[in-house]
């Protein structure tokens, strides 16, 4: 019985890392948590809540007790906009399991700021689609000139599995917002789609390593990206020169390794994730560059 539950779980496995290397990162992305609930409509306000079925109005004082508002930090972007396109393929070994891609819209108004919509969807091939199939859709809207998330959304599906989650960020409360809760976060929080981009926008220096806050799988954590090395690497896309990083992560304290995930960025204002990996029992999983098509940066 051991064995079979075993072999039965590989395919699940496999989309679960894939959409973590696409997700950018964290391990505990696709850790099943409350029932599926949209907290904020299309418009932006409070859904309904998700215990009484009834619409929430206001959120109670003594729930306010975040710090906040964050002070300031305007942060100078070159390195995406929109219009961008990535596009990959997703496999184990040499087996192709997916298709992900990521991708920068124009910006939208969101709770008052203006903020990138980011997306970033998976999907198995047609074949393992037969037996095991994953339709992933994971959204931030990331401002425009702080780059950090306002709202974090995702909608995962992966053979049986399914979950919606979703998460607002409140800068001026100091607070985050779920379904089912409301916490204190630290200021410019990120979540996993948001880190990618953040990362992507800093200069990126062998041996000095970054260390930012994101809350991801309904927990806060300290990640520190380690900026290992320079390296030539070909792939789909083509030939570039990369800079290889590898974000750990750190949480009650101590350092631990949630999985080896490695991503190679291009060298250059750009910062393009071409190439990522995540070690397995047996193998790796692998996202490489099929094509992509550059946005417009600019300052707002």
């Amino acid at each position: 019985m051991t064995i079979a539950r075993s072999n039965a779980s590989w395919p699940r496995r496999i989309a679960r890392s894939a959409l973590l290397l696409l997700g950018v990162f964290l391990a505990g992305l696709l850790v099943a948590g409350p029932r599926p609930h949209r907290l904020f409509a299309a418009n932006h306000e409070l859904g309904d809540d998700p215990d009484t079925g009834k619409p929430i109005n206001e959120l109670p004082e003594s729930l306010l007790t975040g710090i906040g508002p964050w002070p300031p930090r305007p942060l100078t972007n070159w390195s995406f906009g929109a219009g961008e396109s990535l596009n990959y393929s997703i496999g184990w070994e040499k087996v192709t399991a997916g298709f992900g891609a990521m991708t920068v819209g124009e910006p939208v108004d969101t709770f008052g700021r203006l903020c990138f919509p980011i997306v970033s969807t998976v999907k198995s091939t047609a074949f393992l689609s037969t037996f095991y199939k994953v339709d992933d859709y994971v959204e931030t809207l990331m401002d425009v000139k702080e780059l950090f998330p306002l709202r974090f959304e995702k909608r995962l599906q992966e053979g049986g599995y399914r979950a919606n989650r979703c998460i607002r960020f409140d800068p001026q409360a100091g607070l985050a917002y779920t379904p089912n809760d409301t916490f204190p976060i630290p200021p410019y929080v990120l979540d996993d789609l948001s880190l990618l981009y953040h990362v992507r926008s800093m200069e990126l220096i062998p041996g000095k390593d970054v260390e930012v806050d994101i809350y991801s799988g309904k927990k806060l954590y300290r990640l520190t990206v380690k900026i290992i090395r320079k390296e030539r690497i070909k792939v789909d896309a083509g030939v570039f020169n990369t800079i290889v990083v590898e974000p750990l992560l750190q949480a009650a304290g101590l350092f631990k390794h949630e999985g080896k995930v490695t991503v190679w960025l291009t060298d250059d204002r750009l910062h393009l994730p071409v190439l990522m990996k995540s070690k397995i029992v047996v193998g790796s999983i692998v996202a490489e560059l099929q094509d992509y098509r550059l946005g417009q940066p600019r300052r707002y």
